[in-house]
């Protein structure tokens, strides 16, 4: 019997993860791995991450920066809801992976003078 992929399952982040030595060196943390974390869209089949959906298909959204409860797959441009798709959890989950990701990208348009 095959197993489905393990990408295609939900994380939370609340849920244990291990980070190896290395990792932790390079200030790797559990929601970086989560936000890079590759997974399949259900209308095209192709694989994103939610760093690649707020870069490239929620850039210029005015939702992107407001706790937006959706992702955006940047090769079909469907939207499904990030509770359920990211992680299950709650809206507190949901909250905290969107401040993260957002805080990624504001330090980085900060640094570049891209505001």
């Amino acid at each position: 019997m095959s197993e489905p992929p393990a990408y295609r399952q939900p994380i939370s982040p609340r849920a244990p993860m291990w980070l190896t030595p290395e990792e932790r060196s390079a200030n790797i943390t559990k929601e970086l791995k989560i936000a890079a974390r590759r997974f399949l869209c259900p209308t095209c089949g192709k694989e994103f991450s939610l760093f690649q959906s707020r870069a490239i298909a929620c850039k210029y959204c005015p939702q992107a920066n407001k706790n937006c409860p959706n992702v955006r797959c940047p090769h079909c441009d469907s939207e499904f809801p990030l509770q359920g798709f990211i992680v299950p959890d709650n809206k507190e989950d949901r909250i905290r992976m969107n401040k993260y990701s957002d805080t990624v990208f504001n330090n980085f348009d900060d640094t570049y003078n891209r505001r």
